[in-house]
Formats: structure tokens, C-alpha cells, sequence
């Protein structure tokens, strides 16, 4: 089992350390950060289904990326202090489930360090003990086997080893021994994590976090050596964790600003030219791009030639080294410092980070509001967005699958949403606890209807009644999304066996409301036994929602195929343009 290889790094001299102050606290949370950087792809690769979202390192790294910029040019002594800019960044940027959670991690510790300009270990234990109430009380229905059981866990230890009198170091080695530990019996509290092969991605991201800070207490590097750079790699690719895409080249994300922009013209031009992972959602003055490509430049000047070019983020997807997520080289050399200090007291240290862009701010799509009540839906792929413009959503974020957006986004759709009631709809699993943090960081009436498909989203906004108020149309929206039956069809990315299915990478899987439910290698036969399974002959409607990979001509010839084979139902065929997934069934 893959769950304790992170944490494989000789063990120096420790220097007794009794008390932190902000700076401190500053650069241990940029070295846990660093940490996790290194680590972020093994993390995306421990995904329990074969499915293209194994995203937990990188939402997990965002939301740290967003919780120590707001840290990282701070001269702050206080440790209250410190921890209240982390909380407040990490709930802003906190991105998918995992963040979320995260986000409410560093809350914990915020409230327990509240008005303290140093702490010894006794604090930290405490302060970590509230993080991880937080971290349940986060989730409506908290599941054992999780990052909230590491968290929970290694605060037990933590305060075990505060109490016996252990100083800071060696109750920071305590707390990450036990994390190490819960982590290894994820799956025995899981069954779907044995049924992988893989242990909890969030709780290893955690864990990955509490590494890094113990080694900047300790004075170690927190970047890979050669020798942990192999070890690192061969666990991704050992057994059934496999990375969940090769990475390559360069990441590059911008906005987009022009007229008569054509969406997929544009997504088929950046293709053609070797991007990969291509993603370009929006209207037709304003596109958010995203893709992965060996040549940035040749993707940033055919932009040019289109409009103007805003909020560029280019991230090089080969280099591992770690990242402190700033935008300094002052911030770079902070950790680097502080370990030169260390090594004077006899432990080793020295390292370097890279500068990464905060991501872009989400993509606005503003629409008129339904009466005095306004809704706003995260949507991915250009058919989908035109689905709910049709429906009279107010606002679109972009989003979704692998592009999970942030707190702050879904906070910035609902503030220019003009309506002081809004309707959230995350529509998709794990944007659902981003969405519901917004509630409470903004004057409006918010409720968050917990769609956690696109389908989902369509359900509810068709139950919206022009005629009742708002209390109404959320109960008949959260009523209508239990209704909708969900089936997707996407490809394998990699091989394993689960829930009686065995799948092998590269193989055509199909899913019904969440759940694998067969594989094969032909996409029709795929396709038709996922239908069957949804009780198609039963249905009245099947809407058959076609990806950016599959032709009109294509998905019509699906629907002819369906037709034959299950004659009862009507079928509609609507392009929806997402990524990833070749069909989105919805049944009624």
C-alpha cells in the first residue's frame, strides 16, 4: 500500500525548538505547501474510480496556494494574526471537497491560536484539536476512512504529546507519525479504497502538509532528493496507482476578450496545435482557456490574434520542484533562510521555490434574473452553457469536471448576480461544499441546491416556478434533482477492479448516478448497457448530451442505436460540449 512513501527522508539532529512565532508559523506553512507541491501528481493519482477527476492534490494545493498568498510578503509577529490571513485565504480559494475541508483546518487553527502572538506545543495541539471538530463539522454526513480521520487522529496524538511535555518538534513528529499511520488504515475503514488499491488522496494530501511544516522545523529541505524523486515515482506507477495523465510541457490558462469568438473553433485550432486537456468555456466576448501544451507561446499568440489576452497563468507541468506559492523572489529565499539558520544550529537545509500566478478570477456570463429571485450554475462545455442560458440563469461559472472552481468565484457569480435571492447550483459532487461556504460570506439570501450533476442542475431549474417565492422554489428544486437518473460514459484512465467491475486502462466505463457499472472496449455496447441499467424502457424522455470529442452525426447515430434497442422512450440529442465525457445520459 502506497500510504506511508512520502514520508521517507532521513532524520537529522533535532534542535529543541519551544515556541513559534508568526514568522514562524509563516514558513512552516509555506514548507508544508512546498511539500505538497512536490507531491501533487501522487496525490491526483490515489483516485479511488478510474475516472479523469483525480484532482485532490491539485485542489488541495490551490486552496494553499490562496491561503499563503495572502501570507507571503507579511513582516507579522503575531501568530493570531498569521493564522487569520491563512483562514481567511484558504476559505477563498478552497477548491473541491478536499479544500473545503482543508480550508476548515486552518480555520481550526486560527481560532485556536486567536489572540496569541507565540505558541509552544500545548497550543498547537489545542489549536489542531479544534481544527479537526471543524473539519466534521464541515461535512453534513462525515465518512471514517477520510482526511477527517487523519486529521482527528493525528490531533489526538498531537495533544497526547504536548501533554507528556513534548516541545514543538517532537510533538510535530508525533502528529505527522499518526497521520502517517491513519493514513495506512484508510482502507480498512473504506472498503472502496482496498477495492482500488489506494489509500485516501485527502488525507495523504493532508499528511503531505504536516511533513513539509515538520521538516522546516527540523531545518530540512523540503525538495525532493534524487533518491525520493524515485521512490515518489515508482509508487504512482506501481500496482493500480498510475498517474491520471501524463504531464508534459506547460499548463496555460487566460482569459479571453473579443467579438464573434467561436468556442470551438478556437478549441480545435489550440488542439491542432498539440494542446492537450483543452478546455474553453464561455460566450462569445469572453472565453476562459485552458490547456496543456509543449509550446505556450504559439497558444498565447493565436489569443492575441483573436482579442486581448487577461489573467495568464502558465505553470511548467514537468517541473517538480517545490513552490511557495508567491509571486516573489524575496518569498522564494524565505524558507531557504530559514533553513540556512537552522543548519547553523546543525541540521541541514537550503532549497528554492518557483513563482506560481494565483489562477484567474472565474468567468462571469451575465443574464438577466428570473423575476426577483436569480440563479447561478456551474457549467463545463459551451452546449451547457447555453442550456442554462436557455433555462434564464443569471450567471455561469466555469467549472466542473478536473476544473472544480473556488469559493471566491461561486462568491464573485453570486455578487454580480442582480437578485438579493440567489439559487446556487454547483453541479457536481465536488463543488457542492465550495458552493455551500457561500451563504455565509455574503449579504444576499443564498441556498445552495446540491446538484451533483449537470443533469441535476437542468432538473432543478425546470422545477423553478415563476409563481412561488423563494422558499418555495427551493424546496421544489432540491425535490426535483432526486428524481433525475444520471448515466456517463468516459474512458478509463486507469486499471482496477471495483464494485464487481474489472476495468482496464483505456477502456469504455460507464457510470450510473456515480457509480461504475461496466467497462468494455467498444463505445456503442459500453453505451447501450449503461442505458439498460438505467431502466430506460421505463422512462418517458432520455436526453442523450453529447461531448466536445463526439460529432452531431456521431451522437445521432447513438440515438438511433438507443431507439432500436429501447423504442419506449423519447430521445433528445443537445450538444453539451463537456470534456472528458464522451455522453451525459439524463432518464425522466
Amino acid at each position: 500500500m502506497a500510504g506511508n512513501f512520502f514520508s521517507r527522508f532521513a532524520r537529522p539532529r533535532q534542535k529543541r525548538t519551544s515556541v513559534f512565532n508568526g514568522q514562524d508559523l509563516k514558513k512552516a506553512i509555506l514548507a508544508g505547501h512546498a511539500w505538497l507541491e512536490q507531491h501533487r501528481e501522487a496525490i491526483n493519482a490515489l483516485n479511488v474510480f478510474p475516472v479523469p477527476d483525480g484532482d485532490t492534490g491539485t485542489n488541495m494545493s490551490l486552496t494553499m496556494r490562496a491561503a499563503t498568498k495572502e501570507i507571503a510578503d507579511s513582516d507579522e509577529l503575531s501568530a493570531a494574526v498569521i493564522a487569520e490571513k491563512l483562514s481567511r485565504g484558504a476559505l477563498m480559494g478552497a477548491r473541491g471537497n478536499s479544500g473545503v475541508i482543508l480550508s476548515q483546518i486552518l480555520r481550526g487553527l486560527s481560532q485556536g491560536l486567536a489572540g496569541k502572538t507565540t505558541f509552544t506545543a500545548q497550543d498547537f495541539a489545542a489549536a489542531y484539536a479544534e481544527a479537526a471538530k471543524l473539519a466534521y463539522r464541515a461535512v453534513i454526513k462525515p465518512v471514517e476512512g477520510t482526511i477527517l480521520t487523519v486529521v482527528r487522529e493525528s490531533a489526538e496524538a498531537a495533544v497526547q504529546s504536548a501533554s507528556a511535555g513534548g516541545d514543538l518538534i517532537a510533538t510535530l513528529g508525533e502528529t505527522v507519525a499518526a497521520a502517517q499511520a491513519s493514513v495506512a488504515r484508510t482502507p480498512d475503514l473504506l472498503p472502496t479504497l482496498k477495492q482500488a488499491g489506494v489509500v485516501d488522496a485527502g488525507g495523504q494530501g493532508l499528511t503531505t502538509i504536516l511533513e513539509g511544516i515538520w521538516r522546516y522545523a527540523r531545518g530540512e529541505s523540503v525538495q525532493l532528493s534524487a533518491r525520493e524523486q524515485q521512490v515518489d515515482e515508482a509508487e504512482i506507477h506501481k500496482g493500480n496507482v498510475t498517474s491520471i495523465e501524463e504531464e508534459y510541457g506547460y499548463e496555460v490558462v487566460f482569459l479571453l476578450h473579443g467579438e464573434n469568438l467561436d468556442l470551438e473553433r478556437i478549441r480545435d485550432t489550440i488542439t491542432t496545435m498539440g494542446g492537450v486537456s483543452t478546455v474553453v468555456a464561455g460566450d462569445t466576448k469572453l472565453l476562459k482557456v485552458h490547456t496543456h501544451t509543449p509550446t505556450p507561446g504559439k497558444v498565447l499568440d493565436y489569443g492575441v490574434s483573436l482579442g486581448s489576452l487577461q489573467d495568464i497563468n502558465i505553470e511548467n507541468l514537468q517541473e517538480q520542484s517545490l513552490r511557495y506559492a508567491a509571486e516573489s523572489a524575496r518569498e522564494r529565499g524565505l524558507i531557504g533562510q530559514a533553513n540556512g539558520a537552522h543548519a547553523a544550529a546543525g541540521t541541514s537545509g537550503g532549497g528554492t521555490g518557483t513563482a506560481v500566478a494565483t489562477p484567474p478570477a472565474a468567468l462571469l456570463t451575465e443574464r438577466r434574473p428570473v423575476g426577483a429571485i436569480g440563479t447561478v450554475a456551474v457549467a463545463a462545455g459551451q452546449g451547457w452553457v447555453k442550456v442554462f442560458e436557455s433555462l434564464g440563469v443569471a450567471a455561469i461559472v466555469p467549472g466542473g469536471q478536473t476544473m472544480n472552481p473556488s469559493t471566491q468565484e461561486l462568491l464573485e457569480a453570486v455578487e454580480a448576480c442582480p437578485a438579493e435571492q440567489v439559487i446556487l447550483l454547483p453541479n457536481n459532487g465536488n463543488v457542492i461544499l465550495s458552493a455551500r461556504q457561500v451563504p455565509q460570506l455574503t449579504a444576499k439570501q443564498v441556498y445552495v441546491i446540491p446538484s451533483d450533476s449537470l443533469p441535476q442542475g437542468v432538473g432543478a431549474l425546470l422545477a423553478f416556478n415563476f409563481e412561488a417565492d423563494f422558499d418555495a422554489n427551493c424546496r421544489a428544486m432540491e425535490r426535483a434533482i432526486a428524481g433525475v437518473q444520471v448515466a456517463e460514459i468516459t474512458q478509463a484512465v486507469r486499471t482496477v477492479r471495483i464494485d464487481g467491475v474489472s476495468v482496464n486502462e483505456g477502456d469504455i466505463i460507464g457510470l450510473v448516478n456515480n457509480r461504475l457499472v461496466t467497462s468494455g472496449r467498444e463505445m456503442g455496447a459500453v453505451l447501450l448497457d449503461t442505458v439498460g441499467r438505467l431502466n430506460a424502457g421505463e422512462c418517458e424522455i432520455l436526453t442523450v448530451y453529447y461531448g466536445a470529442d463526439v460529432t452531431a452525426r456521431a451522437a445521432d447515430e447513438t440515438a438511433r442505436r438507443i431507439k432500436e434497442r429501447y423504442p419506449t422512450p423519447e430521445i433528445e440529442v443537445v450538444e453539451g460540449g463537456q470534456p472528458y465525457y464522451a455522453y451525459i445520459i439524463s432518464a425522466e
